[in-house]
């Protein structure tokens, strides 16, 4: 037969990557839209576990999206040299984020602008200073300098990639992170873990280079036994914020608590185990998530208060459960139906690089 006429090996297909990510983007807009602090609750009340477990129930976004992006970077890597890769990760994110981040930066500012001009003379300075640090320290903005050094980072030692050894170095170094939270040895917010997300891009690589094993495993075991996983590493998890909040840690919800991790791999084999997500489609998730990720958060801090506030709502924390529920569900609900259909209309405009993909 003529070389010619042979045909090229088949691309697969991994879609389901692009809707599991919009879940985990889901779960990441539940999250922030149901947060309203820490330290609200005085006790460990039904309402206080009530709300704790609404956002346990989506912590699982962040370290997903680090896997995925692990596994789609085992893949990329056929197509595009690391260099190349890189840089059309920075063409596709870094502007839309920087933007977006100023954005979100020039809001607060405003907004302390004019509270503050009111009763007092507004110092520039200091206000700059800590807002700088809310945006791109403890903001969903972190998100992308972190994960720009965790792929620099895989970059570098490309040719240990798929090393068993290189991925203990990680695991290591992310393992740190979860006993952290108790010594606080130094900052134990995982906003500020710039290594300890390193491994689970390695294993999301590891994942792909696999993925024909793996892919087969997960068909054979049964869905019940992924549920249960689920719901044992989510009570697990729920039981470790509520010992982490009486012990007042720094940060209880940390995404890298052992338990959470744990429940992020259930919550990722559930999803793949599952795959088809019939309602995604509607949500176009290749276009949508990257600019929802980037748009959300402004729209949680600066504009959801405001909606809110002629209502004179009662604070969480003395609501009934079922009002609770319904508050955040309305918070979720506005929050990502808006900025949504706002990232949908720019991804089909002339401007569409600002909501990246």
């Amino acid at each position: 037969m003529s070389e010619s006429l042979i045909s090229p090996p088949a691309k697969k297909n991994f879609d389901f990557i692009d809707s599991i990510r919009c879940i985990a983007m889901i779960g990441i807009v539940m999250e922030h839209s149901v947060y309203v602090g820490t330290y609200v609750f005085k006790g460990l009340n039904t309402n206080h576990l009530v709300y704790m477990g609404l956002i346990q129930l989506s912590k699982f976004g962040t370290i997903a999206f680090f896997l995925l992006a692990g596994f789609l970077i085992g893949d990329k890597f056929k197509d595009y040299s690391p260099l190349v890769y890189f840089k059309r990760r920075l063409s596709n994110t870094f502007k839309p984020w920087l933007l977006w981040s100023l954005v979100f930066l020039f809001a607060i500012l405003f907004k302390e602008w004019v509270v503050m001009h009111r009763d007092a003379t507004f110092d520039y300075l200091g206000s700059l200073e800590q807002t700088l640090k809310i945006v791109y320290l403890f903001s969903n903005y972190w998100f992308i300098i972190n994960f720009l050094i965790c792929i620099a980072i895989l970059l570098i030692f490309r040719k240990y990639l798929y090393s068993n050894f290189l991925g203990l170095v990680l695991l290591v170094a992310s393992l740190t992170y979860s006993v952290n939270i108790y010594f606080e040895w130094f900052e134990p917010l995982h906003t500020t873990a710039i290594f300890g997300f390193v491994f689970y891009l390695w294993l999301g690589a590891k994942l792909h280079q696999k993925w024909d094993v793996v892919e087969k495993s997960i068909q054979n075991i049964p869905l019940f036994i992924f549920l249960i996983a689920f719901g044992a590493t989510f009570v697990l998890s729920l039981n470790e914020t509520a010992y982490l909040w009486s012990i007042k840690s720094t940060d209880p919800y940390n995404t890298l608590r052992l338990s959470n991790i744990l429940y992020s791999m259930a919550s990722i084999a559930l999803l793949l185990k599952i795959r088809n997500f019939a309602f995604v489609k509607y949500i176009k998730p290749r276009e949508t998530t990257f600019g929802i990720y980037l748009i959300h958060y402004i729209f949680v801090y600066s504009i959801l208060p405001e909606l809110f506030r002629p209502l004179h709502l009662p604070e969480v924390t003395q609501m009934s459960i079922g009002m609770m529920l319904l508050y955040v569900a309305i918070r979720f609900i506005l929050t990502y139906g808006i900025t949504w259909a706002l990232v949908n209309m720019l991804s089909r405009s002339k401007i569409k690089w600002v909501v990246g993909r």
